[in-house]
């Protein structure tokens, strides 16, 4: 019986045999960005297809996550001080409930204009995100620059965005 087990458990899913949802291509530097689908706070699919032709900062976060908050307020005065660039700023939940995010939303002040959730978990295994804050540049054309960018905080952050060419 635990042969049986055993190939079930190990061999199958080397074998193709696996969900096919597990089988998310792991980005890197370069990779261009799946078309994932997030949900805003009317329940509409969003997707960062719209911001084709601009940056975008991606800001993964939860609302349990006290260091996540900390960084808002630095997030949204580089959003104000970046308006009218080619770049925008998306914050994605990571909340496993639709309803802490938005309960969170209810109480934030100090966030960037663009808040949606991540409705599945392919997003965060595609970036391996073991851990928040987790802030990833996109280029214009959808590709990733970086994939761990410094806290906002920090001002290596804006460094960056400021090398970036035709903001």
């Amino acid at each position: 019986m635990k042969k049986v087990l055993l190939v079930i458990c190990v061999l199958f899913p080397l074998m193709g045999w696996a969900d096919e949802s597990s089988k998310v291509k792991i980005l890197k530097k370069g990779d261009r960005c799946p078309g994932f689908v997030f949900k805003d706070m009317e329940g509409n699919e969003m997707s960062l297809e719209q911001f084709k032709g601009k940056y975008v900062v991606l800001d993964i976060w939860a609302s349990w996550c006290h260091p996540c908050k900390r960084e808002f307020p630095s997030l949204k005065k580089l959003e104000e001080k970046y308006k009218g660039k080619n770049i925008v700023f998306v914050g994605l939940s990571c909340d496993q409930s639709e309803w802490r995010w938005k309960n969170e939303l209810g109480f934030q002040r100090d966030m960037v204009m663009y808040q949606w959730w991540i409705m599945r978990d392919d997003f965060t295994r595609a970036f391996q995100i073991a851990a928040i804050p987790r802030l990833i540049l996109l280029d214009k054309k959808g590709r990733v620059l970086h994939l761990a960018l410094p806290k906002p905080s920090d001002e290596k952050f804006e460094k960056i965005l400021n090398e970036l060419k035709e903001l």
